[in-house]
C-alpha cells in the first residue's frame, strides 16, 4: 500500500510539472490583435465558411434531422460515459457570442473555453492547435455571421474522476502540446497544404489513429485504422495491402470528394458524414495537395489488418439476377434475408445495378471478420448527399432483430468477401446503442 501511494504521489509530482511546463500557450504568434467589435468583409467570411467546412464544425454541432445547425447537443458514446457537443452559435448566452477572439483561439489552441474550465479532447483541439491564428479567427468570423440559435449545453453523463475537467490538465501535460503548423522546406508548397489539410485542419488523425489506454492518439500509428462510435475508420496509410497504396490518385481523389471509388468502396457513417458536409466542397488544388501527403504517409498495418479479396468465389461464380449453386453454406437465414431485402440493389455478384455506389466488391467493409461497418450499414442505411447525387440506402434496424441483422452480415461478408464472420446478436445489440 504505501508502495502504490509513492507511485501515485510520484505521478502526480511528475504530471505538475510537465502541465507547468508542456501546457504554456502562446497563441497569439505575434500577431497584431483583432479587434472584436471589427466588421468583417466579404472575402473573410468566404475564407471563414470554407475553412469551418473543411473542418466539418456542422457533422459534430449539429443533432442531424432535429437540430438548429451548430447549436450542439450531439451525443459521443465513448467508453467513459457519454458527452455532448456544445452550442457554437453567436447567441451570447447558450452560444459563444460574448467569447473574445483570445478566447476562440486558446479553445482551438489549448483546448480551453472562456470560462477557463478544461474541453475535452472529443472536441479535437489535439489536432486544430496547428491552425494558424488567422485561420481560426476567420472560422469565427464565420460563426458569427450566422443566426443565433438560443440552446442550453447539456451537460456530459460521466462518473468519477472522468466528471472533473480540472484533471484535463494532466492530461494534456502527458500527451498534448499546443504548437502551430511549421512547413516543411524540404517538401512542395502542394505537399506541406496537403498535411496542414489532414493533420489539422479536416484532422483525419482523430479518427483513423489508434488510441492509448487514456484515450489518446498513438502518433507512432498515425492513421492506421481505429474503431470509433461503433464504425471502423480504416487504415488510411500507404501500405499497399492494409491501406490505401496501392489506390491511384483518382481513386483516392473520388472517394474524398463523392464518396465512392470504383473497386474500393462507398463511404458511409461518419466518414459519410465527412464526405457530405465536408470533404465534397475541397477545391480540386486542395484535393489534389491532399492526396500528394497522404501518399507519403508512413506504412502501418494497423490492428486488425483487413485483406481485400477482390475476386471472392461465391460472388464470382454468381450472376447478377441469382447465386451460385450451393453459394454460402451454412448462411441459409442470411441468404433468404438477403434475396429479400437487398438483392435487388446490390445484386448477388455484388456489382450492383442503377448506382456504383451499391458496389460491394473490393470494399473492406465486406472484408472485415468483425462485421462492425457491414452491422451499421444494416442497421443504419444510407442517407447521404454529395456531388448532386442523392445516396440512398433504407435502414433494417427496426425490421430485422438481432439474431437476423448477424445472419445477414455474417452472409454478405461470406459471399462478398470471402472470409468467415464472427458478428453475433450480442455484438449487433451493442452496435445498436452506439
Amino acid at each position: 500500500m504505501k508502495r502504490l501511494l509513492k507511485v501515485l504521489v510520484a505521478l502526480f509530482v511528475v504530471g505538475a510539472a510537465l502541465y507547468f511546463f508542456l501546457n504554456r500557450s502562446d497563441s497569439s504568434e505575434g500577431e497584431a490583435p483583432v479587434l472584436a467589435g471589427a466588421e468583417p468583409d466579404a472575402a473573410l467570411l468566404v475564407r471563414g465558411e470554407y475553412l469551418a467546412k473543411m473542418a466539418d464544425c456542422v457533422a459534430c454541432h449539429t443533432v442531424p434531422g432535429k437540430g438548429e445547425p451548430f447549436a450542439g447537443g450531439l451525443p459521443f458514446v465513448l467508453p467513459f460515459g457519454t458527452i455532448y457537443s456544445s452550442n457554437i452559435t453567436a447567441d451570447p448566452a447558450t452560444g459563444i457570442g460574448n467569447w473574445s477572439d483570445d478566447q476562440f483561439v486558446r479553445a482551438l489552441h489549448d483546448g480551453v473555453r472562456a470560462d477557463g474550465s478544461r474541453l475535452y479532447p472529443a472536441f479535437p483541439y489535439t489536432s486544430y492547435t496547428a491552425l494558424s491564428r488567422k485561420d481560426v479567427l476567420a472560422i469565427k468570423a464565420y460563426l458569427f455571421s450566422l443566426p443565433k440559435v438560443s440552446q442550453p449545453n447539456r451537460e456530459p453523463d460521466l462518473g468519477f474522476p472522468f466528471n472533473q475537467r480540472w484533471a484535463m490538465g494532466f492530461w494534456n501535460a502527458a500527451f498534448f502540446k499546443s504548437s502551430r503548423f511549421e512547413a516543411d522546406p524540404s517538401k512542395p508548397a502542394a505537399w506541406n497544404q496537403g498535411k496542414y489539410l489532414a493533420t489539422a485542419l479536416a484532422h483525419c488523425a482523430e479518427c483513423h489513429t489508434p488510441r492509448n489506454f487514456a484515450f489518446a492518439m498513438k502518433q507512432g500509428d498515425n492513421l492506421a485504422g481505429e474503431s470509433i462510435q461503433g464504425w471502423r475508420a480504416y487504415n488510411i496509410t500507404s501500405d499497399a495491402k492494409n491501406g490505401i497504396g496501392a489506390w491511384s490518385d483518382a481513386d483516392i481523389a473520388s472517394y474524398l470528394t463523392t464518396g465512392h471509388a470504383d473497386g474500393r468502396g462507398s463511404a458511409s457513417g461518419p466518414m459519410g458524414e465527412a464526405v457530405e458536409h465536408s470533404l465534397q466542397y475541397l477545391k480540386p488544388e486542395d484535393t489534389a495537395a491532399l492526396v500528394s501527403y497522404l501518399r507519403t504517409v508512413p506504412a502501418r498495418s494497423g490492428k486488425d489488418p483487413i485483406e481485400v479479396d477482390a475476386k471472392p468465389p461465391w460472388a464470382v461464380a454468381a450472376s447478377a439476377a441469382a447465386p451460385a449453386a450451393n453459394t454460402a453454406e451454412g448462411h441459409e437465414q442470411g441468404l433468404r434475408l438477403f434475396a429479400a431485402a437487398c438483392a435487388s440493389c446490390h445484386q448477388w455478384n455484388g456489382q450492383g445495378q442503377q448506382t456504383s455506389f451499391a458496389t460491394l466488391l473490393g470494399t473492406r467493409g465486406v472484408n472485415d471478420p468483425s462485421g462492425a461497418n457491414v452491422t451499421q450499414m444494416i442497421l443504419q442505411g444510407v442517407n447521404m448527399h454529395a456531388r448532386d447525387r442523392e445516396i440512398y440506402m433504407p435502414a433494417f434496424g427496426s425490421a430485422y432483430t438481432d439474431t437476423e441483422v448477424a445472419a445477414l452480415a455474417n452472409y454478405v461478408i461470406a459471399q462478398f468477401g470471402n472470409k468467415q464472420a464472427t458478428v453475433t446478436p450480442e455484438f449487433v445489440a451493442k452496435q445498436r446503442m452506439r
